[in-house]
């Protein structure tokens, strides 16, 4: 089967719309740094405790991602969360227990967790 211009744009609109939708939905975003250093810091790990954490709450409207190297291997694993309508943070030398602190403190109460935040500079 062949596309047209027609079909493709579509196929673009209903994707747009979609993607716009769950942007929307989000009341957080929470990114786990998986570059070469967050993973063997640990990464795998957070994400596997996060997404525990996370199918047990049944929510929806927190949406997990992969992100890649920020340069701070020392730092790792470094975890970025972000709330809708605030800056985002980023925590460093996370580790299951710290993971599931940040997720009931700071994602679903909104209390930063100042003493695991990585000082931006």
């Amino acid at each position: 089967m062949k596309l047209t211009v027609e079909d493709l744009t579509a196929l673009h609109e209903k994707v747009a719309g979609a993607l716009a939708l769950r942007q929307e939905a989000s009341a957080a975003k929470i990114f786990v740094h998986m570059g070469d250093c967050g993973i063997q810091a640990g990464a795998r790990k957070i994400m596997e405790v996060l997404l525990e954490e996370l199918e047990a709450l049944n929510r929806p409207d927190i949406h997990v991602y992969t992100a890649g190297c920020i340069q701070k291997c020392d730092k790792e694993p470094v975890v970025t969360v972000e709330l809708k309508g605030a800056s985002p943070i980023r925590y460093q030398k996370m580790d299951p227990e710290k993971m599931r602190r940040v997720l009931k403190e700071h994602v679903l109460q909104g209390r930063v967790q100042s003493d695991l935040v990585l000082p931006s500079a």
